[in-house]
């Protein structure tokens, strides 16, 4: 007898990286923006937890897993001498149609989760390390994001 396939064996979405728990829409729009109308972001601006934190300079989406990426540089470098704090999450899904299938028969399955980030927000903050080791952290952090970053002091 053959075993049938559940409908989450399907929908298969790696767990070890930043996903909500439940959404109230499944699939979203893909939101297209004109790029010259971005703009600059009006929140989560400053730094509210930590005395260093990385903002972006340009606008994008960042996946999950590029999240989980910078986040795992970061803690291999502070170990337990700091804290890391994580100012956004990815609740947008994004959808895929497999390789080498026809154009029609709907949209794709979800692939993963995204933020959509503007100019100015703040991706992530640390606390409890000196102002060279937490530039160094930073540093690393923001090359593995698709966004130009920065790092911003505490004033």
């Amino acid at each position: 007898m053959l075993k049938r396939k559940t409908q989450n064996a399907k929908r298969k979405i790696n767990m070890g990286m930043l996903v909500p728990k439940k959404v109230k829409y499944r699939k979203w729009h893909t939101m297209r923006r004109n790029p010259k109308r971005v703009g600059l972001d009006s929140r989560g601006t400053e730094l509210s937890f930590g005395s260093f934190g990385l903002q972006a300079l340009s606008a994008g989406r960042i996946k999950s897993n590029q999240l989980e990426a910078s986040r795992k540089a970061m803690s291999r470098v502070i170990k337990k001498t700091g804290k890391i704090w994580i100012r956004v999450f990815p609740d947008m899904p994004y959808t895929a149609k497999p390789a080498e299938v026809k154009l029609g028969k709907g949209k794709g399955d979800v692939q993963g989760y995204v933020v959509p980030v503007r100019a100015g927000r703040v991706l992530f903050e640390v606390e409890g390390l000196t102002e060279l080791e937490s530039r160094d952290v930073l540093r690393k952090a923001g090359s593995k994001l698709p966004v130009k970053t920065k790092i911003i002091v505490r004033a």
